[in-house]
């Protein structure tokens, strides 16, 4: 299935997997608009990313700016969702509630609200793509914000592949990719974090934002997969 001339819109694609996402569904032909609450992320998005790419600010965070983003955008052909802040790990000890809520309000409720506000726009033969990761299947110490909200994708993807049937919903989950996810944490902690999980899991690597973006142009492209979540991890659930 080619995307030529099929409208691709990315939110939370400007930057990291989002914005190697929106460069690859652009080489493959679609017609891209990325969107983020950050101005600045915007425009810089688009010093990178193909002429005839579509730019836009929307709050996330606020299902009426998503709704009325939708409404300007008008009919799309594939919905794929990647915003999401810096992570920040959680112990249960020094647990800030207000700051998990935060994260999922973006990760989760962000998401919800999006596929609710674009479904009437999407065409026939449609697809949604929403973003989860692997701390659902093997979370450590300081993971249980981040592998409950990636669990409560998880399950959402499969809710939606059979309410809007025949759309097709499907999430990718990555494994540590090298990417702005990691951008709170200083330079030794994240550099430390990316060599202790390479030399832990069979590819021997850490992924990268063009690994990852493949997966969401599959799923896009992928006319019989619904409900299902494309793990891309190097082989980290193995280890």
């Amino acid at each position: 299935m080619s995307l030529s001339d099929q409208r691709v819109v990315i939110l939370g694609g400007t930057s990291g997997i989002g914005l190697a996402t929106a460069r690859l569904a652009a080489r493959h032909g679609a017609e891209v608009t990325v969107a983020s609450s950050n101005p600045a992320s915007v425009e810089r998005a688009l010093g990178e990313l193909p002429a005839g790419t579509q730019g836009l600010v929307t709050d996330l965070t606020d299902a009426d700016a998503i709704a009325s983003f939708f409404d300007k955008v008008g009919d799309v052909d594939h919905l794929v969702y990647t915003a999401g802040e810096p992570l920040t790990l959680m112990r249960l000890d020094d647990l800030d509630l207000t700051a998990a809520r935060n994260f999922f309000t973006l990760r989760y409720f962000g998401a919800l609200a999006s596929v609710s506000a674009a479904v009437p726009h999407l065409r026939d033969g449609g697809s949604i793509v929403l973003t989860t990761g692997i701390a659902a299947q093997r979370p450590g110490p300081g993971w249980a914000v981040a592998a409950g909200i990636c669990g409560a994708v998880n399950s959402m993807v499969r809710a939606m592949a059979v309410e809007l049937a025949p759309l097709r919903v499907n999430a990718v989950s990555p494994g540590v990719v090298r990417s702005p996810l990691w951008s709170a944490m200083s330079e030794q902690d994240r550099e430390a974090l990316y060599a202790e999980t390479a030399a832990s899991i069979p590819l021997a690597r850490v992924g990268e934002v063009d690994d990852i973006a493949e997966a969401y142009l599959f799923l896009m492209r992928q006319r019989f997969a619904t409900g299902t979540i494309v793990t891309v991890d190097g082989g980290t659930v193995l280890a």
